[in-house]
């Protein structure tokens, strides 16, 4: 199994579907609970 296995046009497809899913999840964790958390907390 190499690495050049990979390189399909498909697998940088998914994998850059699951990268960008990813950053958002982050992004909206942040904003709805460690904001608020931050703000109520006192900062």
């Amino acid at each position: 199994m190499n690495r050049s296995q990979f390189s399909h046009p498909a697998f940088r497809t998914a994998a850059g579907t699951l990268a960008g899913y990813g950053l958002l999840l982050l992004v909206l964790t942040v904003l709805l609970f460690l904001v608020p958390y931050a703000i109520f907390a006192g900062f």
